[in-house]
């Protein structure tokens, strides 16, 4: 058997700290989590983590990443099973919503993320769920299914409410109980950009 490239070797160490990384942040939180604690459990040294991320902050960014994209595509799932574009666009925003009952989302997303990354607006990840949410609005205006609005802020507002809506859910005393109402007020605050006849 032929021995592994460097550039596998390489993606190997980056798979192994982001599993190592994403297990330790979601049960310590970033704080509580040393440099030490992420390379000793996958064998590596402190200089592997600081080649590929730079730091614990780089490290933090790559998971954030990793779960994010999971995000979206157990969302864009749920979304394709959808008879309709619009009825795909809410189950999309209330799929996001609903994540936030997971503990890992919850920790390492809701809350870690933006106190040590900032603004999730500013995330790779976040950009391209709003580059599909920018998407499928563009696609509903063009078909009527929509009022005349500006593609750009019907866009950057729903993902934003369904942003917020999952931060909340995730910091109150009660998410399960508040899930419904977070996806029920998220529909309706949607629902004011359909044309009168689409609804």
């Amino acid at each position: 058997m032929a021995g592994r490239t460097r550039a596998e070797m390489m993606e190997d160490t980056r798979r192994k700290l982001v599993a190592s990384a994403r297990a330790a942040f979601a049960g310590k939180g970033f704080a509580s989590t040393s440099m030490d604690d992420l390379t000793a459990a996958v064998g590596l040294t402190r200089g592997a983590l600081y080649h590929n991320f730079g730091d614990k902050k780089g490290l933090l960014a790559a998971v954030v990443d990793e779960i994010d994209a999971e995000m979206a595509g157990r969302a864009r799932r749920l979304a394709e099973a959808e008879a309709t574009a619009w009825n795909a666009l809410l189950a999309e925003g209330c799929a996001y919503i609903e994540m936030a009952l997971d503990p890992e989302v919850q920790r390492i997303v809701l809350r870690d993320g933006p106190a040590v990354l900032g603004d999730p607006a500013q995330w790779p990840s976040q950009n391209r769920c709003l580059d599909a949410t920018r998407a499928a609005v563009a696609e509903l205006k063009a078909e009527g299914v929509l009022r005349p609005v500006d593609v750009e802020a019907a866009a950057r507002l729903l993902n934003g409410a369904a942003l917020n809506a999952a931060h909340w859910v995730a910091a109150c005393e009660d998410p399960a109980a508040m899930l419904p109402k977070a996806q029920e007020a998220f529909r309706m605050l949607a629902e004011g950009l359909l044309e009168e006849h689409a609804s």
